[in-house]
């Protein structure tokens, strides 16, 4: 009885209440399912950064991710003193079932686990009114670690939460008909422990390549 009256109670009715109702406005009409440029055609140069390498990603992977076009690189900084990995998982349609995983689940499975309470982050892009708000947490497996900052895109919109994430799922397909979305994540080695650093370089990546982002997927 205790659970019930819990806040994680109440977080988990709110989940399945959203996910119902999301279904039924996404099922109840005609969806729209616009098209975009394969993610591959993703600028392999963003103001200060360039591409590195291009991961694949095993066939295995992509089966569990269930989404419609992936995007994997490593980018390094002009003056090569940082990197960056850069991913990104588009979906056209969450009606059958593909969804974005939570990094916050899919880390832990790929053996890094959480060693600071996950949060938020506001970055400021240039030629945007508001900033941007993304999820941020570090984690670790042995002796490495990383700051990990991730969002989901969606019409122009970061989203930070899983949560909100459904809420604005439910909105589109009851305004616009889409329920289209992509997980987006930075991923930064913290070098000896520096989250600080590490943190800071994930925010000038994303500064310098969310303009392109938000061109390469749709409004």
């Amino acid at each position: 009885m205790q659970f019930l009256r819990s806040k994680a109670a109440l977080w988990l009715t709110v989940l399945v209440c959203l996910q119902g109702v999301a279904y039924y406005a996404i099922a109840a009409r005609p969806e729209r399912t616009p098209s975009i440029a394969p993610l591959a055609t993703f600028p392999s140069e963003v103001p200060g950064w360039r591409m590195v390498r291009d991961y694949p990603i095993e066939p295995e992977v992509l089966d569990i991710l269930k989404a419609d076009d992936t995007l994997n690189r490593l980018y390094a900084s002009d003056s090569r003193t940082a990197t960056a990995f850069f991913f990104m998982a588009y979906f056209k349609t969450q009606r059958y079932g593909a969804a974005p995983h939570s990094p916050k689940n899919c880390l832990p499975g790929s053996g890094w686990e959480p060693v600071e309470t996950p949060g938020t982050i506001s970055i400021a892009i240039a030629g945007r009114q508001e900033p941007i708000v993304a999820s941020r947490y570090v984690v670790e497996r042995g002796d490495q670690r990383s700051v990990v900052i991730y969002w989901y895109q969606s019409h122009q919109r970061a989203i930070a939460g899983e949560f909100s994430a459904k809420f604005w799922l439910v909105a589109d397909a009851i305004r616009y008909g889409r329920s289209d979305t992509a997980l987006v994540k930075v991923v930064v080695p913290a070098i000896r422990g520096d989250f600080d650093s590490a943190t800071q370089n994930a925010v000038d990546f994303i500064k310098a390549a969310y303009p392109r982002i938000a061109a390469q997927l749709p409004e």
